[in-house]
């Protein structure tokens, strides 16, 4: 999922839409927020959405929330690693 799709998501649902999104393709492998993939990639991306979503609730504008996240990633990466 592209950058700009993910905005996509965190501009138009809330932190609980993406629960409950998030939720629903987990019990029923589909969900009202209209993702179609496979159901890993489907919840990666609407849990990125929801991390944004909930920085941007703090404050942060999209651009630094993304950033947060990216680090955030590295980080659990790079932990794995050792």
């Amino acid at each position: 999922m592209k950058t700009s799709e993910i905005k996509e998501l965190v501009e138009k649902y809330s932190p609980e839409q993406l629960e409950t999104c998030i939720a629903q393709q987990l019990e029923k492998g589909e969900n009202f927020c209209n993702i179609v993939d496979r159901s890993d990639k489907v919840i990666e991306e609407l849990s990125k959405a929801a991390v944004i979503r909930e920085l941007m609730g703090q404050g942060m504008s999209f651009s630094e929330a993304l950033r947060e996240l990216a680090r955030r990633i590295r980080a659990v990466y790079g932990s794995e690693a050792k």
